[in-house]
């Protein structure tokens, strides 16, 4: 199984985008996704200094719109994309690019998303000086009690051996001063303490425009920052990704989602490396592949090929299934049959993990055509529960 994974604000570097805008197809849409952000990205990605795109209301745009145009070289026919896709998944802001790539909102809609985003937490940034280091390696009780003595928030739990921590400048500079043992800190390329409180106000920025953003159920597993989940239903995907503005992201649980899965196979997106690397230290036996420059797109394509498998959410009309959150064991909560009728928002079970008992509900409701699984049944993320018909009508 391959996952596509699109990183997050700190993975930019000078003129990352140099060679890949020699192609003029990929500056046309560099363009037109500029036009939508309201930025010049094609500058940013090519002359402006590590100084400009550090800026969070550039970085952000710059990242997403990358990520989108460079799937679109990746699989010049987007359907094929959920003929070979298991599941995406984006680090930090990159939920953005997986949001779209999965067909849940569309790529202008994560433009306008993204460019709104980077705004608001500049402007949260701005009230308070407050940066992210990585801490790489130590103890990981000693790294959670030195964050908590700063009063620092681990706002990315990335893996064994990888929290970034998030606060002040002050904060930090106190961290530094007394870092956990075997611990090495490196300050990252960002401007401020995002997945923190201190980006309240930019969740309300959000929230009051995604209200206005149709949404789409996705064409393939979507894995989220909170929780590792996988989500199936465009609202609730759109509503996690507003929260995770000023919540922690846990990509060590979206690994573990990943491995669940059974994925063969892992492609980063550019500006590529940082996940990659992570997951070559946290997914033992897993395939990386880090899409850097467009002369590796046939090897690209090859690795699609070697790890690409069809999407079960796309073999019928994604309206129509329920699927498991996670990885457990399904709990019917409703003794309905085919031809009963499941009223929106309503529960119709449970998956009970290791970690956690994870409700599943039906957001629109529907008519049962058919269970996929029974009451006690293992199953996996992202594996379909029910078949519903829509508007709760017989089929």
């Amino acid at each position: 199984m391959l996952v596509i994974v699109a990183p997050g604000q700190g993975a930019q570097s000078p003129g990352f985008l140099e060679p890949w805008l020699e192609d003029p197809t990929y500056a046309d849409r560099m363009a037109w996704l500029s036009a939508a952000a309201d930025l010049d990205l094609v500058h940013y990605g090519t002359k402006a200094d590590a100084d400009a795109i550090r800026d969070t209301s550039v970085a952000q745009p710059l990242l997403v719109a990358s990520a989108l145009v460079t799937a679109l070289q990746l699989f010049p026919h987007p359907a094929d994309a959920f003929k070979r896709v298991g599941a995406v998944a984006g680090h930090r802001v990159g939920e953005l690019a997986a949001a779209a790539g999965s067909g849940a909102i569309t790529a202008e809609q994560a433009m306008v998303l993204v460019r709104e985003r980077g705004r608001a937490m500049a402007r949260a940034a701005a009230t308070t000086p407050t940066s992210m280091t990585a801490i790489i390696g130590g103890d990981r009780t000693e790294v959670l009690a030195a964050l908590e003595r700063h009063g620092l928030t681990a706002a990315n739990d990335n893996g064994p051996g990888q929290i970034v921590a998030a606060g002040t400048v002050e904060q930090l500079a106190a961290l530094a001063a007394d870092p956990p043992a075997r611990a090495r800190l490196t300050p990252l390329s960002v401007a401020g303490a995002f997945h923190t409180h201190h980006m309240a106000p930019a969740v309300d920025r959000m929230a009051s425009l995604a209200r206005s953003v149709t949404t789409h159920d996705p064409r393939t597993r979507v894995i989220s920052n909170r929780d590792g989940h996988v989500v199936h239903e465009g609202g609730e995907l759109l509503h996690r990704i507003v929260a995770q503005v000023a919540g922690p992201v846990r990509w060590d649980l979206c690994m573990e989602t990943m491995l669940d899965l059974g994925v063969t196979g892992l492609l980063e997106l550019p500006p590529a490396g940082t996940l990659t690397g992570i997951a070559r230290r946290a997914m033992k036996g897993v395939e990386t592949f880090a899409l850097k420059t467009p002369d590796q797109l046939d090897d690209a394509r090859a690795f699609v090929e070697r790890h690409g498998s069809q999407s079960l959410l796309d073999e019928s009309p994604t309206w129509r299934l329920l699927v498991s959150p996670s990885k457990g064991t399904f709990r019917q909560h409703t003794d309905l049959t085919a031809g009963g009728v499941v009223p929106p928002q309503s529960t119709i079970g449970a998956v009970a993990g290791l970690r956690d008992e994870v409700l599943v509900r039906a957001p629109h409701g529907g008519t049962v055509i058919e269970w996929l699984v029974h009451d006690g049944d293992p199953v996996s993320p992202g594996q379909p529960l029910v078949r519903l018909h829509p508007e709760g009508v017989s089929a």
